[in-house]
């Protein structure tokens, strides 16, 4: 039997903030899950922690709530383990990018076939509202006694630098391009990374819903207009079709993701299918991997090893 959205839903009670952008990510989630048919228990959500923390509470697979700023590493020893699994991992930008920085950047060297979705809103929604690393030098939200005195991570930027292959962004109030585009980078053979900017309506009042929407820009003088357009309505294109492209590939893709201020693009800024993932180099040293993963095996009989998992954890070593 076919299953539908309802089937991803759960009765879990959901405390998120009225007009929360984790709402759209969440419902965004599931309707990408039931358009695919993936089987849930076929599909894993790992989270951080945070606001966004609470979204594999929200979806009706095999959910894993994990440490602060390491979702990236349950999630890929999880995909490892267990290679037929569909897995996303979903975290904050505070999660993702802080403290879980070093771990973004060495998975993006890995290209495991996973996908990775920060919920980013500029602040530490659950803590009271602390400037996040997403947050721009000089900007003060309520919620900080003075401006935020660090410069911002460029989210798109530091993921197309450190090897995703698949890197994209969306808006968390546009939910079926938001469906879209998880579609998508669940579908790609490789490291998927979505960048979901959202208003968080109790600590961030400069990053709203109306400035999005560009409701500010009659007291400048200019027309108003939605802030957020789509790359795929213009000639953007950001697929490598072949190995002498790439650099150009990356090089449009971090001038594109400059772009702030009266026009912010979303949609896919890069993807690249040549790079091998890394199931396929796995193969190339462990030919059964796919055949005998680790999740298939018993790893043990009345508390004794029965097996040897030395060189998966070997490969896994920066």
């Amino acid at each position: 039997m076919a299953l539908k959205l309802a089937d991803y839903k759960t009765t879990v009670h959901n405390d998120w903030c009225p007009g929360c952008g984790d709402f759209g990510i969440v419902n965004a989630l599931q309707m990408a899950l039931a358009e695919m048919g993936i089987e849930r228990d076929k599909a894993a959500i790992f989270s951080g922690i945070g606001c966004s923390g609470k979204t594999s509470h929200f979806i009706n697979t095999y959910g894993i709530h994990t440490l602060h700023g390491r979702v990236l590493t349950f999630a890929q020893g999880g995909k490892l383990a267990n290679p037929e699994m569909t897995v996303l991992a979903v975290g904050g930008d505070g999660d993702g990018l802080g403290i879980g920085a070093g771990h973004f950047v060495a998975a993006g060297r890995r290209n495991i076939d996973m996908t990775y979705i920060i919920f980013d809103n500029g602040v530490y929604g659950l803590t009271k509202g602390q400037a996040s690393p997403t947050l721009k030098l000089g900007e003060k939200t309520k919620s900080l006694p003075s401006p935020n005195t660090n410069y911002n991570v460029n989210p798109i930027g530091l993921a197309v630098a450190s090897g995703f292959t698949f890197v994209a962004r969306a808006y968390s109030y546009d939910v079926r391009h938001l469906k879209d585009l998880i579609v998508k980078a669940v579908q790609h053979k490789g490291l998927s990374f979505l960048d979901v900017l959202q208003p968080c309506p109790t600590y961030n009042d400069l990053n709203t819903r109306d400035w999005y929407a560009g409701e500010d820009l009659a007291k400048e003088s200019i027309e108003r207009h939605s802030r957020i357009y789509k790359l795929e309505d213009t000639h953007f294109d950001p697929v490598v079709h072949y190995d002498d492209e790439i650099d150009e590939k990356l090089a449009q893709a971090l001038i594109k993701s400059l772009e702030w201020g009266n026009k912010i693009p979303t949609g896919i800024f890069y993807k690249n299918e040549i790079i091998s993932p890394f199931a396929t180099r796995l193969t190339d040293k462990i030919p059964n991997y796919l055949e005998n993963p680790p999740a298939k095996q018993n790893i043990s009989k009345d508390g004794i090893p029965t097996t040897d998992v030395s060189k998966i954890l070997d490969s896994m070593k920066v």
